[in-house]
């Protein structure tokens, strides 16, 4: 593809986005959920498991291939 295309095809959607009224607002609230989903979420559901339950790296590289190779 040469610049241009791309160029053109840049402007085609920062035209567009510009010109959005309600789509804004969707937007805005799709960042938000994205941030709640993968920020507050992991936070609270994902603990660190091996931090949490081991000590020093070489424990965690133990456990870790220990799991993979069963």
């Amino acid at each position: 593809m040469n610049s241009r295309l791309l160029y053109k095809i840049f402007r085609f959607y920062v035209d567009g986005f510009r010109s959005m009224t309600v789509g804004k607002t969707l937007w805005m609230i799709i960042g938000i959920k994205l941030f709640i989903m993968f920020a507050v979420l992991k936070l609270f559901f994902f603990p660190n498991f091996l931090k949490s339950n081991f000590d020093n790296d070489s424990e965690r590289s133990e456990y870790v291939i220990e799991q993979l190779t069963k």
